[in-house]
């Protein structure tokens, strides 16, 4: 796993497009396509922004997986993750082929639906963010690390659903799921390349945890520590809890 450190959000994510830009096109010139996995969210705005506004990518040849949403959720909600999907990917590049995670249907039916969709082949390049308890996607602590499972059921905790209020998606707790549809920890793993894109100050304490503490399913997103082609893309907001120490060992600093 390689850090990165930025001076803020703006370059941060512009570096980070900048490098899966340079993995897609590579995939399509060397197979002729490329499977990708997307994350939603605050946090991947300005990452969404630029990777859609680089140029030379075919997207008629990215082929793209969702990584998690909740369960119960109308795809009009404002807090939809396919309808985050939709507005800032899907239709500002005309993807050719997507699989997204409809969680106003039967939860069985549309794991089983994409699960299958998923292993058909390997995942190039899966863009992930980190919360505010350390989950990734939405394996909440302590999360699952041993399932085999690519698609699974999960409950969200209320630091997770808390999260959600605060970055304005949902008026408050009450109307947050509880449950959520997440992509599976061993999956998320199996992309060839992740690139994990957290800025933000309210991030620095997971941050801390996961690639400071242990490498645990109490603070899930430090499993990115054990893949040989993770990129984390911090900024000097999210890094401040950080020791210099850490960020040496770890990083390429920008």
């Amino acid at each position: 796993m390689i850090l990165r450190v930025f001076e803020d959000k703006n370059s941060l994510a512009i570096a980070a497009a900048a490098q899966a830009a340079v993995v897609i096109r590579s995939g399509i010139a060397h197979r002729g396509r490329v499977r990708v996995v997307a994350a939603t969210g605050t946090s991947q705005f300005e990452f969404l922004d630029a990777l859609t506004a680089t140029s030379g990518i075919d997207w008629k040849r990215v082929e793209l997986f969702h990584l998690d949403e909740y369960i119960g959720l109308p795809t009009d909600h404002p807090a939809s993750f396919c309808k985050f999907l939709q507005e800032r990917l899907i239709c500002k590049t005309q993807i050719g082929q997507y699989h997204l995670l409809n969680g106003d249907a039967d939860p069985s039916k549309v794991i089983h639906r994409v699960g299958e969709a998923i292993t058909l082949s390997p995942i190039d390049i899966a863009f992930v963010g980190v919360g505010e308890n350390g989950h990734l996607a939405f394996n909440d602590p302590p999360a699952d690390f041993q399932t085999e499972e690519p698609y699974i059921v999960v409950h969200l905790d209320e630091q997770c659903r808390q999260q959600q209020v605060g970055e304005g998606w949902f008026q408050d707790l009450s109307q947050v799921p509880e449950r959520a549809i997440s992509m599976s920890i061993r999956q998320i793993l199996k992309a060839q390349e992740i690139i994990c894109v957290v800025p933000d100050a309210r991030k620095a304490r997971a941050i801390q945890a996961c690639f400071e503490g242990e490498i645990s399913p109490l603070a899930p997103a430090s499993i990115l520590r054990t893949h040989v082609h993770a990129t984390v893309y911090l900024d000097q907001d999210s890094a401040r809890l950080l020791r210099r120490g850490t960020i040496s060992a770890l990083a390429e600093t920008a």
